[in-house]
């Protein structure tokens, strides 16, 4: 399904700001070389996150699912300078992938990576978050906002990725065990009185979820 006329999604990139020529060549090379590209943020939404973050300029981020490197990249920009980016990523092969292009990209310094399970991996970070973002396992959408959300600054933020689904959440009913899961942390979301948020579609649908 598309969610987004291809016509609009293209006009848009015409009257958005370009990324800079690394983060295009990430977006290309993962394009090109890896089976599961469609997991990476695009041009759109890494503009999105990019200026998100230079409005509330963080001092502590933190990244669930890092992929090959690409939205941390747009996160960092955004961050305080002697700000610190925590990204957690399951996989050995992408996390390797992702460290080489926070090296190329001059931002290794910034950016702690983490590989293995991030429900094992959360606790053990001693930080007070700005600004998280979740777009890892969705079955485990629910237990990484809950786990973190303690852990949030009042007037913190939370985005997180795929809240639509590739559409799957509109259909009725809703099939599928990670449209399900997806379906559920929307309500879970919708019924917290902790948190204001709003479902933004834009690609696969962001949610940003500000604490009271």
């Amino acid at each position: 399904m598309d969610l987004v006329n291809p016509l609009a999604e293209a006009y848009a990139k015409k009257y958005s700001s370009l990324e800079d020529g690394l983060l295009d060549a990430i977006e290309i090379e993962t394009n090109t070389m890896h089976k599961h590209a469609h997991m990476l943020s695009g041009s759109l939404q890494g503009k999105m996150l990019s200026m998100f973050c230079q409005m509330i300029n963080p001092l502590k981020v933190l990244e669930i699912g890092t992929f090959t490197g690409y939205s941390a990249l747009c996160l960092v920009k955004g961050m305080q300078a002697n700000g610190m980016l925590h990204t957690i990523e399951l996989r050995e092969a992408d996390a390797t992938t992702a460290a080489t292009n926070f090296e190329r990209a001059g931002f290794s310094q910034q950016i702690q990576l983490h590989v293995g399970d991030a429900l094992q991996i959360i606790p053990t970070i001693d930080e007070i978050w700005d600004l998280i973002f979740i777009d890892a396992d969705k079955v485990r959408y629910i237990d990484y906002y809950e786990l973190t959300l303690p852990k949030l600054k009042k007037g913190g933020w939370i985005i997180a990725d795929n809240v639509l689904f590739h559409g799957q959440v509109l259909e009725e009913p809703v099939t599928g065990k990670n449209a399900i899961a997806i379906q559920s942390f929307n309500d879970h979301v919708l019924a917290d009185d902790r948190v204001e948020q709003m479902l933004l579609p834009l690609r696969d649908g962001l949610m940003l979820i500000r604490k009271k």
